[in-house]
């Protein structure tokens, strides 16, 4: 009987670790693979985010020169939003044999250190035996020390770049290089280029080109992740790129040629695919087996007592379950979250590309243009930030009118209870207080003095359900004093945002003074933990 009821209790605790094993090993390998996925479509999305701000910078580009030293300008505030792993951008000028000699100027009047027109690798180059046109760099941004030495090399035979320029011309869409040294000895990474037309011809003016760091673009490696991720070289697959906490990249060869158990997922950046392997710092197989041959040991221990095999085993198996059913719930939680901000991220890519169509279009002052642009995607970024702060659960309305989100901010004084607006809401009326705002500093008022603002709110619960109304009245304006507004901001302040919160709005001018009005059911306006808290909607706001 001992013996029987020993080996019934081996290989009990066989099967017992054999099941642990199998569960243990696909738990762990399926949040590996989640794990994976969620950081590749990370990198995908800052990708994403570069090839998107490089067509914005080709589409926003206008050169009253083409080989100006000074032409990146008007590209300063967007080359600034990616200086996580920006390192420079240039100015590549098509430039004819004829005008050699005045780029030659151009760049002597900008003060760079070499100013002669040269081969990509600083070589002399003979003014007067060239007859095509060159590619030179004619401006960098920052200009620094190391970047200053690029303006007056010529691309178009580089090695590194030529090829790079030449297909972006035949494909006309943002192009990437292989992996190289930036600045010759500098961090590793690729520069991405893009061809600028002549409008609505072919000519090709030049290119923009901007230079990343790849250590940050694609391999961020994290202390508390599962894994480390290499990328592997698109020069010589039997090698990959890795990155240490430094930010430091190294080249050696592929660690498992195989993908590492699957391990592998591509990105796409510049119209070509990156692969990038991810290591598991702990082996899924291991760690299950650890578990397992604990659960087989303690099985083995417990032999002898059958009474308390059996209910170990029992115990065993129902938190074994109820912990997996934890561990998929929470990834289900996981995925729905992460599906739920790309929608959020979409519908917010969309709302911008939206806005740059609309604010800079054909004929349009682009200086004003500009200016619009910049403001209203900080608007944007301004009630994004907020919202992220509060787990996107509604902002305060007070909070919308903060200097950092709207101009001439100080001038505006404040009437009305302390709301908490939800995130739709939230990005509507930080694009509507934007607009109106942006127009309360055109020129002088009928008295001389820039025109006081007053922001008045209130909630109407008469009704069957309560209403919000806000006022905004700027004084001591006329229609003769104040700019008309844009197409785009007539179509925000008259439709999109009414519609958007359910509403309705007008504006017209008095004697003294312009004023636009604003009523929507509360329902569409707050955020709804807030709205249960109704005391909260009595309590007026601070005067400023």
């Amino acid at each position: 009987m001992i013996a029987l009821v020993a080996l019934i209790g081996a290989l009990a605790s066989s099967l017992a670790a054999l099941r642990v094993y199998d569960q243990e090993l696909s738990l762990d390998q399926l949040v590996l693979a989640r794990s994976i996925d969620t950081h590749a479509n990370a990198v995908q999305d800052r990708l994403g985010e570069r090839e998107l701000l490089m067509r914005v910078a080709v589409g926003l580009f206008r050169s009253p020169s083409f080989y100006q030293s000074d032409t990146l300008r008007p590209l300063r505030p967007a080359i600034v939003a990616s200086k996580a792993d920006f390192a420079v951008v240039s100015w590549i000028s098509r430039i004819e044999p004829k005008d050699l000699a005045a780029a030659e100027a151009e760049l002597k009047r900008a003060g760079y250190p070499q100013t002669s027109i040269r081969n990509y690798d600083d070589s002399p180059l003979d003014l007067k035996s060239v007859t095509d046109p060159q590619w030179v760099v004619m401006d960098v941004e920052p200009k620094a020390d190391k970047s200053a030495v690029f303006p007056g090399r010529s691309l178009q035979k580089s090695p590194l770049i030529g090829h790079v320029l030449e297909r972006a011309i035949k494909e006309d869409k943002p192009i990437s290089s292989d992996p190289l040294q930036l600045f010759g000895d500098g961090p590793m990474g690729v520069v991405l280029a893009a061809a600028v037309s002549r409008d609505a011809t072919s000519d090709i003016l030049g290119f923009i080109t901007i230079s990343y760091r790849i250590a940050p673009l694609m391999l961020p490696n994290d202390d508390v992740s599962p894994f480390s991720v290499a990328l592997i070289d698109p020069r010589d697959e039997s090698q990959e790129l890795r990155s240490d906490a430094e930010g430091s990249v190294t080249v050696g060869p592929v660690r498992r040629p195989d993908g590492t158990q699957g391990w592998a997922r591509t990105v796409i950046f510049g119209d070509r695919d990156w692969t990038l392997i991810y290591y598991p710092k702990i082996e899924p197989s291991v760690r299950a087996r650890n578990i397992a041959g604990v659960v087989g040991l303690i099985g083995i221990a417990l032999t002898s007592i059958t009474c308390g095999l059996f209910g170990y085993v029992a115990y065993s198996n129902l938190r074994l379950t109820r912990e997996i059913e934890t561990r998929i719930d929470f990834e289900r939680r996981l995925t729905a979250v992460i599906d739920e901000l790309n929608h959020r991220v979409k519908n917010i890519l969309a709302v911008i590309q939206s806005i740059v169509t609309r604010t800079v279009r054909p004929g349009a002052d682009l200086n004003i243009a500009r200016e619009l642009l910049i403001g209203r995607i900080h608007a944007m970024s301004h009630v994004v930030t907020l919202l992220s702060d509060s787990q996107w659960q509604g902002v305060k309305l007070k909070g919308l009118f903060e200097a950092r989100a709207i101009p001439n901010a100080d001038r505006i004084s404040l009437d009305g209870p302390d709301l908490v607006v939800s995130a739709r809401a939230a990005q509507s009326l930080s694009l509507l207080f934007f607009e109106l705002a942006s127009h309360s500093d055109e020129g002088l008022s009928l008295v001389g003095k820039h025109p006081n603002v007053v922001a008045r709110w209130s909630i109407d619960g008469d009704g069957p359900e309560p209403m919000l109304h806000f006022r905004w009245e700027e004084f001591n304006t006329s229609e003769a004093t104040r700019r008309p507004d844009s197409d785009f901001g007539r179509t925000l302040l008259d439709r999109v945002a009414p519609e958007a919160l359910g509403g309705t709005s007008k504006s017209y001018f008095t004697d003294v003074s312009y004023i636009y009005e604003l009523v929507a059911p509360m329902k569409t306006v707050v955020d709804a933990l807030e709205l249960a808290r109704t005391g909260r909607l009595l309590v007026p706001a601070k005067r400023t």
